[in-house]
């Protein structure tokens, strides 16, 4: 069902495509696809108010992608289909099941849009507090469509929300590519990164950890979100806190596709559950604040590894595995 748009909480912009994903008999399975696709499903499925931005294509695959927002309660700023076809992914996995991407996205539906089109569509939500994107709308050639849009949102004084969520195979020029990427985090509230984007970024600092201060206190963020694979996550707050959280007992992976988004969606939910102002890492954080951002994102991710592709979790799902499991939690 489609949401009332007066009640949208969060509006996403970015890329949604049709994964590819390889098989050891060399099969390749399509599935639903693109981060900011995933996150925008995966806060609708944990019951947030959640908008999509850009345009779906006429296509059959851009159909299928358009019926599993709605499916999920996902309200769709560009309603009607568009010409240009759409994006596809061919995804390998390691034995660790961990991805590797090939993108295919020129004259695609998803990037048929302007700035303008994005403000107008936000500035008729009159409930929107908190804008999402990242990943491969963090591309140079896309400069002219987000960073007018994400300075437009972050001055109206809505919590901006980005996922650094690095693509640097498909990049030709990596390092203006870096640059961008360092340049539209300036745009961020909230910054989340795993530790492999800190490394693709070159940033200054012995470990992961060291990395993300040095990022978040050169950027305006007020709080930083680092994924860390198996050992866990850690939120960083402006104020200098350092909170860390983690499975108490490994998980069993099936693979690792669209865990990152699921995560920053456990993250927003929890945000949003707690009301929290856009600059709320700038002073002091209670561990009672802190403890249920970071076992929100940590559960929604494991259960999104649990499964194959990215089958985000329900409110009720992450909701029982807190209940469940006693995440170890630090500051």
């Amino acid at each position: 069902m489609m949401q009332n748009k007066l009640s949208i909480r969060v509006a996403t912009a970015g890329e949604a495509l049709i994964d590819f994903i390889g098989h050891a008999d060399g099969r390749f399975e399509p599935c639903l696809g693109g981060a900011v696709y995933n996150l925008t499903r995966a806060l609708a499925r944990q019951g947030v108010d959640t908008c999509y931005l850009n345009p779906l294509s006429r296509d059959r695959f851009g159909r299928q992608l358009a019926q599993g927002l709605v499916t999920d309660g996902v309200h769709l700023a560009v309603a009607d289909p568009v010409v240009q076809v759409t994006s596809l992914a061919v995804v390998n996995l390691n034995d660790q099941g961990h991805p590797d991407y090939a993108f295919y996205r020129e004259g695609v539906a998803d990037r048929a849009t302007r700035a303008a089109d994005l403000i107008r569509a936000c500035d008729a939500l009159e409930n929107l507090s908190v804008v999402c994107t990242g990943a491969l709308a963090l591309s140079p050639d896309d400069a002219d469509t987000y960073l007018p849009w994400l300075a437009k949102q972050r001055q109206a004084g809505r919590t901006v929300v980005i996922d650094a969520n690095l693509r640097p195979s498909v990049m030709p020029d990596i390092e203006l590519y870096r640059r961008h990427v360092l340049s539209a985090l300036q745009y961020a509230d909230v910054i989340k990164a795993s530790d492999e984007d800190l490394v693709c970024l070159k940033l200054p600092g012995g470990d992961a950890l060291a990395q993300a201060q040095h990022l978040l206190q050169s950027s305006r963020a007020s709080v930083m979100a680092l994924t860390l694979g198996g050992a866990g996550a850690a939120l960083l707050t402006r104020h200098g806190q350092v909170f860390a959280a983690r499975e108490p007992e490994p998980i069993a992976v099936v693979d690792t596709v669209g865990a990152g988004d699921c995560f920053l969606a456990g993250l927003v939910v929890a945000m949003l559950a707690q009301k929290l102002p856009a600059d709320w890492g700038t002073g002091e954080v209670a561990d009672e604040v802190a403890r249920p951002l970071l076992t929100s994102a940590i559960a929604s991710a494991s259960l999104c590894v649990m499964r194959r592709g990215c089958v985000p979790p329900t409110r009720a799902e992450v909701l029982a595995r807190l209940a469940q499991v006693p995440y170890a939690f630090a500051r």
